[in-house]
């Protein structure tokens, strides 16, 4: 039986690595959690360091494999969790980035595994990177909410405090259990717009990408993610000139943002409800030349 979880430890080893970690699908909304890891990797020249055995952790009912038969051999790609490791001669610490799709069963065994692997790396800091679908306009900067086991691990984060109960994603979970362990825990949340579902909203990116700058002290360039949140921005901006409903909307929203007022933004019968935005949404990327890709390291 292969092993589990498989982690080739770098030489020379990583300085005081900080770990970060965000999933595909329920805890990643509009692609932002996964698209910010992605960067980093990129920026910072990740190599892969290990893996996880999906078979152990994944429903391939639920989260399928995908094969390619367009080009002139045929491939098979299994859902997989990556274990990258970047070096950060400019920083106090290296990193440790870890990358898949949420893992269908058995998550207390996988967090454990997960857990106990990057702390024989040396890992004492372990943050989380998630996105959530909200009532917040897309022209308005993201604030993320943010938990942190230490005051100060935040200090210099614009944020909203976290008030919410109900069911969580594996983010959640590995937040807490690292917590437990007595390892330095943080999770970055950004919320992303509702109707812009169906769009990799880089103006959450961005927000998690500062958030992580802030908390590990390492640089990164956001001029491309900048450029991309502008675009994003364009897009949905395209799409909002093209309904009245939808106009409403996020006039609503902007005064909800602006204002904090006590009507409800969605108290209104005239509004498109969510299922036309999300369709209204992929029926303009669909017309578009340039859909955008999944984020991939």
């Amino acid at each position: 039986m292969p092993e589990m979880l498989s982690i080739t430890a770098p030489e020379p080893p990583l300085r005081d690595p900080i770990v970060i970690v965000a999933f595909r699908g329920w805890n990643d909304a509009a692609s932002a959690a996964s698209t910010t890891i992605a960067t980093i990797a990129g920026q910072r020249h990740a190599v892969p360091i290990g893996s996880v055995d999906p078979e152990e952790f994944y429903d391939f009912q639920v989260t399928r494999p995908i094969i390619d038969l367009t080009g002139p051999e045929h491939t098979l790609t299994w859902p997989e969790v990556e274990i990258l490791a970047a070096r950060c001669p400019d920083a106090d610490h290296d990193l440790v980035l870890v990358l898949g799709g949420e893992p269908s069963m058995r998550w207390p065994t996988f967090c454990r595994l997960l857990l106990d692997g990057v702390e024989a790396l040396g890992a004492r800091r372990f943050i989380t990177l998630g996105a959530l679908l909200a009532d917040v306009p897309h022209t308005r900067d993201v604030t993320l909410t943010v938990m942190a086991t230490q005051p100060g691990l935040i200090e210099g984060v614009d944020t909203r405090p976290p008030g919410y109960r109900g069911p969580t994603g594996i983010v959640g979970v590995l937040h807490l259990l690292a917590a437990e362990r007595g390892l330095e825990a943080v999770s970055l949340w950004a919320p992303t717009s509702h109707y812009a579902a169906g769009v990799v909203n880089h103006k959450a990116e961005l927000a998690l990408l500062e958030g992580v700058r802030t908390v590990t002290g390492i640089l990164f360039d956001t001029t491309e993610v900048r450029a991309n949140a502008r675009d994003f921005e364009d897009q949905v901006d395209q799409v909002v000139a093209g309904d009245p409903r939808l106009q409403r909307l996020v006039e609503k929203l902007e005064n909800a943002a602006d204002e904090d007022p006590v009507e409800d933004p969605f108290d209104d019968p005239s509004l498109p409800s969510g299922d036309e935005l999300v369709a209204e949404l992929e029926r303009f990327l669909r017309e578009r030349q340039d859909p955008p890709s999944p984020p991939s390291v």
